[in-house]
């Protein structure tokens, strides 16, 4: 019989050693009560990570892991998804893990559509090395390794993702946990890549760098939620919404009924054109920024395309004979 699990099942018996404050907390918290909503079983989950705070995620969760090398997190998971593609694969990484020194993995296994879930944490700053800019950083940020600001443009990780192809695509807050949660979920159950960018408080080396868009003051004005199948609408009274100009997006107010120039948001469009431009949003101004599902569309899996062409080469030629391979040929013994 199928056991039920609760989050207590998720949980190691390991000492959480975050900083008191850090928003990995409410991300891991969420994770662990997302996991047994799944109805997969408790070993066919794998949590993979790389090296940064954020790494220390698979020691927290009772389930298989890797706490592999800088940036490697993606390759080490498509490898656990090649050799067992009922596994249910997790990569926790950070924005200087996922962005920086492991930028290529992360691009690669995307534009694969590998079936791994990417869930990086967006604190705008390196933590575990103590405050230096990351590829997240804003222009003009000081930090211990730009004192005078910095001078690179930041990555938009929602728009590599989108570039890379990935077929699921979304931003949440470490705060929000309903939010997350929603998220994750329909990351989990999503086939294929997933790309989760979730902001990430770090309370020591970059406290409040999301204040400004995710207090519960201000978060109605500032923040827009792509709902599937809904109309893109904000404020608190719920009468902004988000509408169309040739190419160009514009802000609608109106009173009562949602008026029909406001967009629909509908993330499974093949086209990633708007998800793109939702990705960029905030980047106007008065404009607000955009959390939820930008994209979200299904293919078949790079794990799939490969298991179909090894049944297929056996299929015509029989079970290969891996000795036999080897010793063939030219051969010589050292």
């Amino acid at each position: 019989m199928a056991t039920t699990l609760t989050n207590k099942d998720f949980k190691s018996d390991q000492e959480v050693r975050w900083c008191p404050g850090c928003g990995d907390y409410a991300i891991l918290n969420s994770v662990q009560n997302v996991f047994p909503k799944l109805g997969i079983p408790r070993e066919k989950f794998v949590v993979v990570s790389g090296i940064g705070c954020a790494s220390r995620f698979p020691y927290y969760m009772d389930t298989y892991g890797f706490h592999t090398i800088h940036g490697r997190a993606p390759a080490v998971a498509t490898g656990v998804k090649m050799a067992n593609p009922e596994l249910s694969v997790w990569v926790v990484s950070g924005d200087g893990d996922a962005l920086s020194i492991g930028g290529n993995h992360l691009i690669h296994a995307m534009r694969r559509n590998v079936d791994i879930k990417v869930l990086m944490f967006n604190n705008r700053i390196y933590g575990l090395t103590k405050g230096q800019a990351s590829p997240a950083s804003e222009l003009g940020k000081k930090t211990k390794s730009t004192p005078m600001g910095s001078a690179d443009a930041p990555f938009n990780p929602l728009a590599i993702a989108l570039g890379a192809n990935a077929r699921f695509v979304a931003r949440s807050v470490d705060i929000m946990a309903g939010h997350l949660r929603v998220v994750l979920e329909a990351a989990a159950r999503h086939k294929g890549s997933a790309f989760v960018e979730i902001f990430q408080n770090c309370n020591i080396f970059n406290d409040k760098a999301f204040d400004a868009w995710t207090e519960k003051d201000v978060r109605d004005d500032r923040m827009v939620s792509l709902d599937p199948g809904e109309p893109i609408v904000f404020g608190k009274e719920k009468n902004r919404g988000i509408a169309l100009d040739c190419l160009e997006p514009k802000v609608v107010s109106f009173d009562g009924d949602v008026p029909d120039e406001v967009l629909r948001w509908d993330p499974s469009r093949t086209d990633p054109t708007l998800s793109f431009m939702m990705a960029h949003l905030d980047d106007r101004p008065n404009f607000p920024l955009p959390i939820g599902i930008f994209r979200q569309v299904d293919e078949p899996t790079y794990e799939q395309r490969v298991h179909e062409q090894i049944e297929t080469a056996q299929s015509k030629r029989g079970k290969g004979d891996l000795q036999g391979l080897l010793a063939s040929g030219n051969t010589w013994v050292v």
